[in-house]
């Protein structure tokens, strides 16, 4: 009777992904990251691993103190121990993440309960997790006060009392510097409309015979020069200029 020869490979983050079961296979493709969060693949032979079977694959002595922790699809962490063994078939988990540590830091993000084994977490280890969209933002939120915007850049304490929660929602507007009237004005946002700009060049009401006409130039949008009638809209980027004039009907 012919025997089947086994792939050398099941990955399971494709597995998770196409929604299927594990395939048999000589090894099983994992994620794996310490606390930088820089994943890299790793390959197990077992589909039921032991915790220091993982670490074993990731050259990491298991007795050397790390705390290892699956993250499911749903964003939680959970604990995967030593010498208990960790279902890969089952848990739609592909991301392994371990920590040199003795202690936990608990804090949320977007309502599900993560661990993180420092006592500080940089914003864009953040945002890896929350995974924002393009015009999102991770923010923390601030009991009683206005919540933060949290920039990559940023380092978070952990050790404060408490849990620290995160959450994503969209990003503040951008000010954008244009030029109406030949005088600098911020905006908020990347367009304006032809109403916008008319407010900013003659502020306050006109008498039903005023009439206004606007071109700009140096736009973001195209065409990046013309005219702009009423209601029309325009993308901006800093030094888009605009040129109103007021016009009184006889």
């Amino acid at each position: 009777m012919e025997t089947l020869e086994l792939p050398d490979f099941d990955d399971v983050a494709e597995a998770v992904r196409d929604g299927r079961p594990l395939r048999p296979a000589k090894a099983y493709r994992i994620q794996f990251a310490q606390e930088n969060l820089d994943f890299r693949v790793l390959a197990v032979d077992d589909p039921v691993p032991l915790g220091r079977q993982i670490l074993d694959a990731a050259g990491i002595e298991p007795e050397g103190g790390y705390s290892l922790f699956a993250i499911l699809a749903s964003g939680d962490f959970e604990d995967v121990r030593l010498d208990e063994p960790f279902d890969l078939r089952g848990q739609g988990a592909e991301r392994f993440v371990a920590f040199l540590t003795d202690r936990d830091f608990k804090f949320e993000v977007k309502n599900h309960e993560l661990r993180w084994g420092k006592p500080a977490i940089s914003g864009q280890i953040l945002a890896a997790l929350a995974e924002p969209g393009p015009n999102e933002a991770v923010y923390l939120q601030v009991r009683g006060g206005t919540d933060q915007l949290i920039e990559p850049g940023m380092l978070l304490d952990l050790n404060a009392p408490g849990i620290e929660r995160f959450f994503v929602a969209a990003r503040p507007p951008v000010e954008i510097e244009i030029i109406v009237n030949t005088r600098s004005r911020l905006v908020r946002g990347t367009t304006v409309t032809f109403e916008q700009i008319v407010e900013l060049a003659f502020p306050g009401p006109h008498a039903p015979n005023v009439v206004f006409s606007m071109t700009y130039r140096k736009a973001a949008s195209t065409p990046h020069a013309g005219e702009l009638g009423a209601h029309g809209v325009v993308t901006i980027k800093k030094g888009t200029v605009f040129n109103v004039t007021r016009t009184v009907q006889s």
